[in-house]
């Protein structure tokens, strides 16, 4: 009897892969490229991740992935021995590999204690037993991120993918109808406007709010509507924009999961952002979307989407990639006007602006 590939590739028992997650919102974002490649070399590939709770939410809108599981592990946190009651759980799974995409040394040390047979991660610090497939990372050879964890797929020295598949998160129209529902929100008269005025990293990542109070006051002006985007860590911030433009907008700060921000967040026309996470799930809607960069680096971590305006100054003292300015001028920031980012708005709406992911990223 003649089997077809696909026939044949059921026959077998499909391999499966642990990978484990990075902890921040929008590293995460960037892993599904990783999973979409491994979806492409090798298929019939069954994609398990272990995430903290933070980004967990996340991986329910990847469709290449079969199973999260919880790292109950805050982030930090050693936690030795219920390290090692994960590991020895998932051994049930009898998984084939194990990618780690973080660093860290506590990173590795679950699918160490599962068993796997293949553990593959950059060499990182004090991973030697625990990686049993450890490289060695050449930055100059995988210059972003996503080049590095793609570079986790493939064989040792392969070239990764010029055009990499990039993230695209799924939402439902009917759950998103739900969520506009609960915050009795409507998107079918105005046009939305996201604010997302956080960087959880720290101030020298977040863009002054009386700048996005401006925008918001302009864009209102113009017949849209303007929401803002948060965790409760967010509310001060958002607060401020409301006070300094006399309430025009919706705080939506501390009033959705994760998930419900994805929904509303698909609703918009434009987003403006501070390089964060919900940048990252902005881009993976493939929202028009304006990015203000200050301390970190548009070179390493862009937005994956050809919808984008990148913002920056590019002084001398950035990117400093430190939480707060040790020069305690914020001018990477502070001097990026409104009036700009407006104009960067109008053109992408216009249709200008759309830049792919090269060596250079498109700085305007």
């Amino acid at each position: 009897m003649i089997q077809t590939v696909e026939q044949s590739i059921s026959a077998q028992k499909a391999e499966q892969i642990l990978v484990i997650g990075p902890a921040w919102v929008g590293d995460m974002v960037m892993a599904q490229t990783l999973f979409k490649l491994l979806k492409q070399e090798r298929p019939g590939v069954l994609i398990d991740v272990l995430a903290p709770g933070a980004t967990l939410p996340l991986l329910a809108r990847m469709p290449e992935v079969r199973n999260a599981h919880l790292m109950r592990v805050g982030h930090g946190q050693l936690r030795l021995r219920e390290r090692r009651q994960l590991g020895h759980a998932l051994r049930t799974v009898a998984y084939d590999q194990a990618i780690v995409l973080p660093n860290s040394f506590k990173s590795a040390l679950v699918p160490f204690w599962a068993g796997i047979k293949k553990r593959t991660g950059w060499q990182g610090e004090m991973r030697w037993g625990l990686l049993n497939d450890m490289r060695k990372l050449d930055k100059q050879s995988y210059p972003f991120m996503i080049e590095r964890f793609m570079a986790l797929a493939l064989k040792r020295d392969a070239n990764v993918p010029a055009k990499p598949p990039m993230p695209h998160l799924v939402v439902e129209p009917q759950q998103v109808e739900m969520t506009l529902a609960k915050l009795k929100l409507t998107c079918d008269r105005r046009p939305i406007l996201a604010l997302c005025p956080g960087a959880e990293y720290g101030p020298a990542k977040r863009w002054p709010t009386a700048y996005f109070a401006q925008v918001a006051k302009q864009k209102v002006a113009q017949g849209w509507q303007v929401w803002i985007f948060g965790s409760h860590k967010e509310q001060p911030l958002a607060a401020q924009i409301q006070e300094a433009c006399n309430h025009i907008c919706r705080d939506l700060t501390g009033q959705t999961q994760l998930t419900e921000a994805i929904d509303l967040l698909s609703c918009a026309h434009a987003v403006v952002s501070n390089d964060s996470g919900l940048m990252h799930i902005s881009a993976a809607l493939q929202r028009p979307l304006v990015v203000i960069y200050g301390s970190s680096d548009p070179g390493f971590t862009p937005p994956l989407s050809k919808q984008v305006k990148i913002l920056t100054l590019g002084l001398d003292c950035s990117p400093c990639f430190k939480r707060e300015c040790p020069l305690k001028h914020y001018k990477c920031l502070r001097d990026l006007h409104p009036p700009r980012v407006l104009r960067a708005l109008d053109e992408l709406l216009a249709g200008a602006g759309q830049h792919r992911l090269s060596a250079n990223v498109a700085i305007v």
